[in-house]
């Protein structure tokens, strides 16, 4: 059986008034991985698309009472629906004319003659296309927690060797709390960008990062660069921090803020700690045991108050 693209099942409307559309997209998938509803007329769907939101929608532009635009933008301009990815079916004749793609609220279209392959892989994309738009960090744009968790188990049941870097900013909280959530956001950005740019300047090498939220961050690369790539995002990031303090606070390399517990503290310039955890000889089975093991590696780095990386050097 093929591997399903899709941690759970998948629940799409159909609006079409045409048996042969619908048996065709019935047709291509198992229940269990997308179940389609069909139903005839537009309007009649509104109440479903609304009582129970479906993981996609398509809309045949044959629809008797209503335009296939017109379903598109009635469900798009309700907030919590935005992200409801909605699908055009049309025919060759209804693009002899231009359409208006900045208006037209719509993710993908596809046309007749269907071709069922083509339709089920448009499908798939949409799919694939709207989960990761949702799971992207808002601030930095990078890939969010679902996302993180998809690739390692991923890495994991392909019993691919991999390094896991766990990276969290020291401190921040106290910056945050002098200098606002502008600034605080401004110093993620930056994070964000010294991560990437080092990860990607290993060329031809398989990589990711993540941004698992607040002032966490993930990448993903061969065991054999991640204690190159540990010391760049350090050297990078080190350099580039002090600018975001004021002159004062710089020249002291510390702040004065309250702790979590109402106490004025002194606390020592922002520092990020790395811990890596590798995956060799199918050693991991499962995105927890990468959690679990880096959760304890973090601790030992945040003894040291700079920036630096540790490596889980235990053997499988």
């Amino acid at each position: 059986m093929a591997h399903s693209l899709f941690p759970r099942q998948q629940r799409g409307i159909l609006l079409t008034p045409d048996p042969e559309l619908a048996a065709l997209f019935r047709s291509l998938w198992d229940p269990a991985e997308v179940e389609w509803t069909v139903v005839e007329r537009g309007r009649r769907a509104m109440e479903i698309i609304f009582n129970e939101p479906p993981d996609v929608l398509v809309v045949d532009n044959r629809l008797e009472d209503i335009k296939s635009v017109e379903v598109a933008t009635i469900v798009k301009s309700e907030n919590v629906y935005r992200q409801l990815p909605v699908i055009l079916c049309l025919d060759a004749g209804d693009l002899e004319q231009p359409w208006n793609w900045n208006e037209i609220e719509a993710d993908d279209f596809l046309v007749r003659p269907f071709l069922p392959t083509q339709a089920r892989e448009r499908v798939h994309l949409t799919l694939c296309r709207a989960t990761r738009a949702m799971d992207a960090n808002p601030l930095t744009r990078l890939p969010g927690n679902t996302s993180i968790i998809s690739r390692i188990q991923d890495l994991i049941d392909r019993r691919d060797d991999f390094a896991l870097a766990y990276c969290d900013l020291d401190y921040f909280k106290s910056f945050n709390d002098k200098y606002g959530f502008s600034r605080g956001d401004e110093v993620l950005m930056m994070t964000a960008r010294v991560i990437v740019n080092t990860i990607r300047s290993f060329t031809g090498v398989k990589s990711f990062v993540g941004h698992v939220g607040g002032d966490d961050f993930v990448f993903i690369m061969p065991a054999s660069h991640v204690e190159e790539a540990c010391k760049r995002v350090v050297e990078a990031f080190d350099g580039i921090v002090p600018y975001f303090y004021d002159q004062d606070d710089r020249e002291r390399e510390s702040i004065v803020s309250t702790d979590r517990q109402g106490e004025v503290r002194t606390f020592p310039l922002m520092a990020l700690s790395i811990a890596v955890v590798f995956n060799t000889n199918g050693r991991l089975k499962h995105y927890g045991e990468a959690s679990a093991i880096a959760m304890g590696l973090k601790k030992k780095a945040k003894e040291n108050v700079k920036s630096c990386y540790v490596l889980d050097r235990r053997s499988p």
